[in-house]
């Protein structure tokens, strides 16, 4: 089986024949050959051509679409489709299908399996079925129809883009279609496979004893060794925001490379790769938003540009047996795609709006349809009516696809939402997180350290589209002098800080502050800049002078007005596996706890790391609060265990956790955080730790 791009020169050697399809003003207009005039065109059309859709009322997607046929071989002529357009449209839908595993979550598709499995079938066999059923008696032989067949049951997530932009991404009807997509383009390149094998008739059992093992460790691979590599890579090297990028673009490349060797198209790839190193990238990071910003921005409307260049919509009406070739494609393609959708819809009783975006969502052919017809004109199993056919089912579904999606996905935006965390959902509805995450005050001082507190806040301000504050403090000496090289230190640190805010689009206040201590500084800033919320460092235990007269955690701890996250993270924050909150016996307000609850949902969302609770009883006795009163039939396992706090949940931590404990501990001679956390921490160096610590008034 060829590769996408490989299949993708048989357009430029057949469609673009001297004046056969071309039209007329294609004939006067000179191709353009300036490269910067070419760049010129291709940013004005991703600059103008979806605003102007957008003002009427229609996706930006169709726009960019639409301009690549006007400015096309087949319409103006003014750009040709040659070989950079070529390579920047394939990084495009690389990385569009990447984008759209990125927004998968594993444990989304866990949750939802039987609903993409049901789907992916669905779309993959009604599709399969009418498509062969209406091929054949248009005089087509049983492998064609099966092949052009196959063409119907694969898509392309042409109008991910449109769903980003609701913010209904992890809707488990969105879900649902994306884990579907990923079954239906591997079984419909299968088939594409196998029927090629057969016309061949090299179809033995040497081809499937190579295909089928080599796809199942593939799969294993990556979704096993991209996010173990990932997270080995971050730990060493997690300070270089450049190199946590190029490691992210190299995985996505080398996993659609492998994906080719072993005869399976790129696109699949460029899925599992998303997928894959997902659960190493939290959503709110500004890494992540780099990445989404780059594709979406640059080379998303590459590749929608370059599908429109490939349009010659002339073309259909050149044959009265092409036009009704083309009119039975599109039909056949509609009506098989809607049926799965509507099965579907109706097996899980989701409401019509649920039915029209995943029929959106499905209906879309671009990538997998092009090289499945191409490699069929190839082994000349079908003719150039049927190219031209596929032509046109291609530019009506990808003009329908972001229509629909994004007037019945602005439906799903208005519903509240039904997802198997609606319970928890609820929860965040009932607690005041966001004003928790109003005004995050963030010391920084240590350039080692801070990426981890500074990232923890911006998840946190984002959630509640808050504002991040990181203060920096000097110390004066007695007669109120500070060194010229403090200052500078000072500012770089700021600076720093300010520019991972606006990376990840935060709104961010730096401050810089000389006091007489650091934990006076850091009080005094809170209360003047009105903080909600105090992050803090820490190393993770304290020395015999801090316990008696008191560590700046201590002084902050003992004297904040707002709640405080004392941190110790021995690795990267988006290194954390599981989100661990250890609760013991200790009286703790409902307020708090609710406090607490929500702000393990956010983490856990944002890392996209599953939860576990963890109860600790002291004595046999009835607790001073009842959990499963304020967390109700949450998806959230909580387990209930009798006996000493820190070896119970010593016994439960693993490397990759981020344990997140309660403590309010103020007796003389010990921490402020008292005991507990200091045992855990010496006992477990390499695991992350999070103390939430609130006020006497919560």
């Amino acid at each position: 089986m060829n590769t996408y791009l490989q299949h993708l020169e048989f357009w430029e050697a057949s469609l673009t024949q001297p004046l056969v399809f071309a039209p007329v003003l294609a004939q006067i207009f000179r191709p353009i050959t300036d490269p910067v005039a070419i760049f010129l065109i291709i940013l004005a059309i991703m600059l103008v051509a979806p605003l102007l859709f957008e003002r009427l009322r229609m996706p930006g997607i169709i726009g960019l679409i639409l301009a690549g046929v006007i400015v096309g071989p087949y319409g103006l002529g003014l750009l040709e489709r040659d070989k950079t357009i070529e390579l920047l449209g394939t990084v495009g839908l690389l990385f569009l299908m990447f984008l759209g595993g990125l927004e998968t979550s594993l444990d989304d598709l866990k949750r939802n399996a039987n609903k993409a499995l049901t789907f992916g079938l669905a779309t993959f066999a009604i599709p399969m079925v009418v498509g062969t059923a209406v091929m054949l008696p248009l005089g087509y032989s049983f492998l064609a129809s099966v092949l052009v067949a196959s063409c119907f049951a694969s898509h392309t997530l042409l109008a991910l883009p449109v769903l980003s932009k609701l913010g209904i991404m992890r809707n488990q009807v969105v879900t649902a279609t994306l884990g579907g997509t990923l079954i239906t383009n591997v079984l419909a390149l299968l088939v594409l496979a196998i029927v090629v094998k057969a016309n061949q008739g090299n179809l033995t059992i040497s081809f499937w004893l190579f295909l089928i093992p080599s796809l199942a460790i593939y799969t294993f691979a990556t979704l096993w060794g991209v996010p173990n590599l990932g997270r080995w890579f971050f730990r060493r090297f997690g300070h270089d925001e450049g190199a946590e990028f190029l490691f992210v673009l190299a995985a996505l490349f080398i996993v659609s490379y492998i994906a080719n060797l072993i005869e399976i198209e790129p696109i699949v790839g460029a899925f599992l790769a998303g997928v894959a190193i997902t659960q190493i990238i939290p959503q709110m990071s500004p890494l992540m938003n780099r990445i989404q910003f780059i594709g979406n921005t640059l080379f998303v409307p590459f590749f929608l540009i370059s599908v429109g260049m490939l349009v010659n919509p002339l073309i259909l009406v050149k044959d009265a047996r092409g036009i009704l070739v083309a009119v039975v494609m599109i039909a056949a393609e509609i009506a098989s795609k809607f049926l799965a959708a509507w099965g579907t819809a109706k097996i899980f009783n989701w409401k019509i709006p649920s039915t029209m975006v995943m029929f959106g969502l499905s209906v879309a052919q671009a990538a997998s349809t092009l090289a499945a017809i191409t490699v069929a004109f190839d082994i000349k199993l079908v003719d150039e009516v049927t190219v031209n056919g596929i032509i046109g089912m291609i530019l009506v579904s990808c003009v329908m696809s972001p229509w629909i999606t994004e007037r019945w996905g602005r439906k799903i935006q208005q519903e509240p939402a039904h997802t198997a965390t609606s319970n928890s959902e609820q929860l965040e509805n009932a607690v005041t997180v966001n004003n928790l995450a109003n005004r995050v005050l963030v010391p920084v001082a240590n350039p080692n350290t801070e990426d981890n507190l500074l990232n923890l806040a911006i998840i946190l301000t984002k959630h509640g589209n808050g504002t991040l504050l990181p203060l920096h403090v000097i110390i004066s000496d007695k007669n109120g002098f500070v060194a010229v090289a403090a200052k500078t230190q000072q500012k770089r640190l700021l600076e720093v800080a300010e520019t991972l805010a606006h990376a990840a689009v935060t709104s961010v206040e730096p401050i810089g502050r000389i006091d007489d201590s650091i934990d006076l500084g850091i009080l005094r800033a809170a209360q003047e800049r009105d903080a909600s919320l105090v992050i803090c460092g820490w190393k993770g235990y304290s020395t015999y002078r801090e316990n008696f007269f008191g560590s700046v955690i201590d002084n902050i701890v003992r004297r904040s007005t707002v709640p405080v996250l004392i941190t110790r993270f021995s690795q990267p924050i988006e290194n954390t596996q599981r989100v661990f909150l250890a609760l013991s016996d200790r009286k703790i307000s409902a307020n708090a706890l609710r406090q607490t609850l929500g702000l393990t949902k956010i983490l856990s969302e944002a890392l996209k790391s599953p939860v576990q609770v963890m109860q600790v009883f002291l004595e046999p006795t009835k607790p001073s609060y009842d959990l499963q009163s304020v967390f109700v039939n949450s998806e959230f396992p909580i387990q209930q265990v009798q006996g000493n706090p820190t070896r119970k949940i010593s016994a439960s931590l693993k490397t990759n956790d981020l344990l997140i404990l309660v403590e309010s501990t103020h007796h003389f001679g010990q921490p402020a955080l008292g005991r507990e956390p200091e045992a855990i921490a010496r006992s477990h160096p390499k695991t992350s730790m999070m103390i939430v610590h609130f006020p006497d008034l919560f």
